[in-house]
């Protein structure tokens, strides 16, 4: 219903010339033995540049197996996750993207707007999720950009609390339950969404659990549920400058798999650490 609703939204963006550009065969024993050999011409290079005259850089401590991060990713759904991938790839290149490339040559303006719109929106389930992070300074500051965004910013349309020095700092409930203890999780890739994990996976359907059970003024009832949601993924993709399959590399999956799972656990240390009680002399915000 989705994808048929953005195609609608597409209308006369998209070129009747639109062809769907071929994905790259997956080929791993290849893969694997063209990525050794470029390691090893890579090390044979700085290996010859550093007997030219260079001194070798000071050798530190080597590292023990606990201080290295794994490059190993819990990813026992791999075989559908990578359909998913390939699938969202297609999407993205026949839908998603014309349809976001026509929604940048609106008005700058006009842009800006229905992204702060969406943006305000969002503070409400920032709001309850700081409280049930127990994070309240973070909470007060939410509730007051949503005020102040929907009342002075003509409901939001306009980020008037920036101007204010409020900043903008979104969390939602994947974040809560990280506060709460919950790991990440196996690996996920979502249909139209993209890489994710099961928790945050959970926490797309909480964040949307309480959106839809406040209601701010009647948008989440009916088919206005439908149209927002389409216009809000269009706005979100105009500005992520991300391309499937764009640098041409036969480990993009595992190197988006890589960087957003190691993305995850660097966020859940900085929330554990935010969570911690103020200890006496540190000096340390409370409440964040």
């Amino acid at each position: 219903m989705l994808a048929a609703m953005a195609a609608i939204t597409l209308g006369g963006c998209a070129s009747p010339s639109l062809s769907i550009r071929s994905l790259p065969p997956e080929t791993p024993e290849a893969d694997v033995g063209a990525a050794a050999e470029n390691a090893a011409t890579l090390a044979a290079a700085i290996q010859s540049e550093d007997s030219g005259g260079h001194a070798p850089a000071a050798a530190g401590p080597p590292l023990t197996a606990a201080e290295a991060p794994s490059m190993r990713t819990y990813d026992p759904w791999e075989r559908l996750n990578r359909f998913t991938y390939r699938f969202n790839a297609r999407f993205d290149e026949a839908i998603f993207l014309p349809v976001a490339n026509g929604y940048r040559r609106l008005p700058s303006p006009l842009r800006a707007g229905v992204h702060n719109f969406f943006g305000n929106l969002t503070e409400v389930d920032s709001i309850i999720n700081y409280v049930l992070q127990v994070r309240l300074q973070a909470g007060v500051r939410s509730l007051g950009r949503f005020l102040i965004n929907s009342t002075f910013g003509i409901g939001g349309l306009i980020d008037v609390a920036a101007k204010l020095k409020l900043p903008d700092a979104p969390t939602g409930f994947s974040a809560t339950l990280s506060t709460w203890g919950m790991h990440p999780g196996p690996y996920l890739v979502i249909p139209l969404i993209g890489p994710s994990t099961l928790r945050d996976g959970i926490g797309l359907a909480g964040d949307f659990g309480a959106a839809y059970a406040v209601n701010v003024v009647n948008l989440y009832r009916g088919n206005k549920t439908w149209y927002l949601g389409v216009v809000n993924g269009v706005d979100e993709r105009a500005n992520v400058d991300f391309r499937y399959y764009a640098t041409g590399s036969p480990f993009e999956y595992e190197t988006i798999r890589f960087l957003y799972v190691r993305k995850r656990l660097i966020e859940d240390e900085g929330l554990r650490r935010k969570s911690r009680p103020k200890k006496a002399g540190t000096g340390a915000p409370a409440g964040e």
